[in-house]
């Protein structure tokens, strides 16, 4: 893809975040390779335009072209606020996760509907700041409409060996060493679902930019509460490996539906707009806005302080 062109000139409307074991998305035609600087830096890869049945779609490997970023040092506000300038309203972000639960088996596929906060703090998580103060609502931090879609697609596809859990609790750690015994066994007391290092900030930051965003995680173990055995990377990436089709063929299928007429309100974010930008209108006085923070926030909402 190296001759493609560097600049894309319609809107993409649709991403994937690809995590560990969905690097690129195969089946889809290349347009463009697109690496746009935001306030926060480029993203975590080059965002690869593809195209299917005339309909583009952005793709952004979130560890890196070669998965050199560990979960913490992810630029995640760069990689939503790129994703955001092209165009993009919707995100399907794809993880690998650890389960927590007995029926959660690996291989298996779950569309939460919550998340749990294990991370510590040093992975930069809000775009207000530095003279710009927002809050954003995230008791429900994925978007019921596109899981909905989600689950349809993954339910369509059990005959093929797809199995797919409607709702779970994501406990997000920071890594990037896996829990301890005593650590998964809590977890597991809390309701915790499955386990990953992915989830945030993603899906708050996400928020702010008034996207529509659903994670599909896909179970690679029974993290280490499960027996003696502990998990590592082979066991990771042995049913990564295994089960890589199946993970193809649901995002595909996701994005299939996405780009039908009757989705098209949902995949423009037509109900997120404005929940973020009504907000930081009035919240923080003209007169005390940073200069920085202003400019940070045109960035993801032009024109957002002088209309």
């Amino acid at each position: 893809m190296a001759d493609l062109p560097t600049t894309f000139d319609g809107t993409v409307q649709i991403a994937v975040i690809g995590g560990t074991g969905l690097q690129k998305l195969e089946g889809y035609s290349p347009v463009a390779t697109v690496n746009p600087e935001t306030p926060w830096g480029f993203p975590s890869a080059p965002i690869h335009i593809l195209q299917h049945n005339n309909v583009p779609v952005a793709f952004l490997s979130r560890h890196g072209a070669s998965h050199e970023y560990a979960p913490h040092e992810v630029p995640n506000r760069a990689n939503i606020a790129a994703l955001r300038s092209i165009g993009v309203r919707t995100v399907i972000a794809f993880s690998a996760v650890g389960s927590l639960q007995e029926e959660i088996r690996p291989r298996d596929f779950v569309v939460p509907d919550q998340v749990i906060d294990r991370t510590k703090g040093i992975r930069p998580f809000t775009f207000f700041e530095k003279g710009v103060v927002g809050h954003v609502g995230f008791a429900d931090p994925f978007d019921a409409q596109i899981a909905k879609v989600v689950q349809k697609c993954g339910h369509a596809l059990e005959g093929e060996g797809i199995k797919l859990h409607d709702k779970g609790t994501i406990i997000c750690m920071e890594g990037p060493q896996f829990s301890t015994r005593a650590e998964s066994n809590m977890y597991r007391s809390w309701g915790g679902s499955v386990i990953n290092m992915s989830a945030l900030p993603e899906a708050k930051l996400a928020r702010e930019a008034e996207m529509v965003y659903q994670m599909i995680c896909m179970a690679t173990d029974y993290d280490c509460w499960h027996s003696t055995e502990d998990v590592d990377v082979a066991m990771v990436m042995g049913h990564m490996a295994a089960n890589g089709g199946n993970a193809r063929r649901l995002v595909g299928a996701v994005l299939d539906e996405l780009i039908k007429d009757e989705h098209k309100d949902l995949v423009i974010g037509t109900h997120w707009v404005g929940a973020t930008t009504g907000m930081i209108q009035f919240m923080t006085k003209a007169e005390g806005r940073g200069a920085e923070g202003v400019k940070n926030v045109e960035y993801l909402f032009p024109g957002v302080f002088s209309s």
